[in-house]
């Protein structure tokens, strides 16, 4: 499976919002740049209209210039490796890949080879994510990890103490990327497979909930989310920009989930809910 990768020269009071606009048009990964960002999505999803359209919008309003070309996969995993330095999260949490030495001072060390896959905790939603994971008790919790790319949220949660932690995603290469993490980190309580919310048994019960995705899958999946969480359930969500956080909160509401914390980092946002 060959991916496409947008290099984009752009101004950076403007990076975070066309990555939030490419993630609209499926691009899946990104990487910021000196001179703005490179985006990933597969090819076969690829809508160069759709892209032109995204670039003439902003053209008016800032300078920009793109360049688009194909990656194979062996090549995807260079550029992450190539880039990739340790993150730390709240002083409680280092990231770092294999090639890294670990640091004791940490409480919880997390192992992450991303291959192609999105979540190295580099993105404020990832990182933001396991932020609020921290507020929570784990221990004894079994917990859904909803399109896991890399399996880092799943891989904090049974660091944490979760007995049971299902993770899922869409891609064949994401699914093994965090069964590989997940035995690098001994975590045989993390479950992965591959599928959709739909291929989730709808009689199973979850006391966390876990997803990073984007606004439409999570407007779309937050009923179903809170069907699958027991009274006490708890769910976390992110993956978008800050200006849709009030229509999530309102299906969230509406979905009969109360608002426990929000968090926020350049304009991208995370809400966690109690049931």
């Amino acid at each position: 499976m060959n991916y496409i990768e947008l290099r984009v020269q752009i101004s950076p009071d403007y990076t975070d919002i066309l990555m939030a606009e490419l993630a609209e048009l499926g691009f899946e990964s990104f990487v910021e740049t000196d001179e703005g960002l490179n985006a990933y999505i597969i090819e076969s999803d690829f809508d160069a209209s759709a892209l032109q359209e995204l670039v003439a919008k902003y053209e008016p309003q800032t300078a920009i210039v793109y360049e688009v070309s194909s990656l194979e996969k062996r090549n995807w995993n260079a550029e992450w490796e190539r880039d990739y330095e340790p993150i730390e999260v709240a002083d409680q949490v280092r990231v770092r890949a294999s090639f890294h030495q670990p640091e004791a001072r940490f409480r919880y060390d997390i192992v992450i080879n991303p291959k192609m896959s999105f979540g190295t905790g580099h993105h404020e939603t990832t990182a933001m994510m396991m932020e609020q994971q921290l507020a929570f008790d784990f221990a004894g919790k079994t917990v859904l990890d909803v399109g896991s790319g890399t399996g880092i949220l799943a891989i904090l949660a049974a660091k944490m103490g979760a007995t049971s932690v299902v993770a899922f995603d869409i891609e064949e290469w994401a699914v093994e990327n965090a069964r590989e993490n997940a035995e690098l980190n001994d975590c045989p309580q993390v479950t992965v497979f591959q599928g959709t919310i739909a291929d989730v048994d709808p009689v199973e019960r979850y006391d966390i909930v876990l997803a990073n995705i984007n606004r439409n899958v999570l407007l779309e999946e937050i009923p179903i989310y809170t069907s699958l969480m027991p009274q006490t359930g708890k769910l976390v969500v992110s993956g978008f920009y800050e200006h849709d956080a009030p229509d999530i909160e309102q299906k969230a509401h509406e979905s009969g989930l109360t608002t426990i914390k929000q968090l926020g980092k350049n304009q991208w946002t995370s809400l966690a809910f109690s049931k």
